[in-house]
């Protein structure tokens, strides 16, 4: 029923959390999911924000969902738009992009709240060097009864298919449960995988532990239950045959790729993000997202 438990790496940003589930020792990936980071729920401080300077991608897609708060996304082929609930925001890398997420000044002038995902998606290799591209959609698939309720971000859930791109089969969704709200797993995706990002929620009587990432054995048909509420995030999608690397912020299946994208950002070979020309995030010494082999 439960293949595997990853309870994720905490980095303490001052003003909030961000809670890293994959990569992990334990694991790698759950389908294209080679990266989910779970933040707040936290509130900023008047004035304060999110500032995530410009920094580059190659070889992946980045997936960004709030449950509350905004951010302001701007990247280097000109996009610009301001995340916020209800939204999915992919961002696809292909042979390379520079992006920055900052608060949005109007947030910052009440104290912005953050609360939401941040995974991204290992290309296959057929697409690991397309053309850079950015979505955001909004108009995305609900499937809901007294009390449940789930959003479809990507891929097809529940007979519900989602317009956001996806280059591998890939499943995506939030799901809110009422007070004895209960909602069947989809088994057609080869990996799965529940996060508890709020309340509380059990797999076929199992609990799930709040921000750990919980690994379902594949083809296995399990309900979702909550007693008295809670906020569950469903991923997976189709298993890789090849392996992928992870340094820093890229990703690939070469590591010659991973290594000429290190040398292009220290040279500064990347494109600029319109309307934020003046910072950016240097090559780490030691970076917090490495491949476990």
């Amino acid at each position: 029923m439960i293949e595997t438990t990853i309870a994720p790496v905490t980095h303490d940003l001052g003003q909030f959390k961000v809670r890293r589930a994959l990569p992990s020792q334990q694991r790698a990936m759950v389908g294209p999911f080679i990266f989910v980071d779970q933040f707040g729920p936290a509130q900023i401080d008047l004035g304060a924000g999110m500032d995530v300077r410009p920094h580059p991608h190659i070889n992946l897609a980045t997936v960004t969902w709030l449950f509350e708060g905004a951010i302001d996304h701007r990247d280097s082929l000109g996009s610009f738009a301001t995340i916020r609930p209800g939204q999915v925001n992919l961002m696809t890398a292909g042979h390379g992009i520079v992006h920055s997420e900052r608060s949005p000044q109007a947030e910052r002038s009440v104290g912005p709240r953050l609360y939401g995902m941040q995974t991204w998606l290992a290309l296959p290799e057929a697409y690991e060097e397309m053309d850079p591209a950015f979505e955001a959609v909004a108009d995305l698939p609900v499937v809901e009864d007294q009390c449940a309720k789930a959003i479809v971000i990507m891929g097809e859930l529940w007979g519900k298919r989602a317009r956001t791109t996806t280059y591998a089969d890939t499943i995506y969704a939030e799901i809110l449960l009422g007070a004895a709200g209960s909602l069947p797993i989809d088994v057609s995706a080869d990996e799965r995988a529940l996060m508890l990002v709020g309340g509380e929620a059990s797999i076929d009587g199992q609990p799930l532990a709040l921000f750990e990432l919980t690994v379902l054995r594949p083809g296995d048909a399990m309900t979702l239950t909550s007693r008295t509420g809670g906020r569950v995030i469903l991923l997976g999608g189709e298993a890789f045959a090849t392996k992928r690397h992870v340094w820093w912020n890229f990703v690939s299946s070469s590591r010659d790729r991973i290594n000429q994208a290190k040398s292009d950002w220290s040279a500064g070979n990347f494109p600029k993000v319109p309307g934020d020309t003046e910072e950016y995030i240097p090559i780490p010494e030691v970076p917090k997202t490495v491949s476990y082999e």
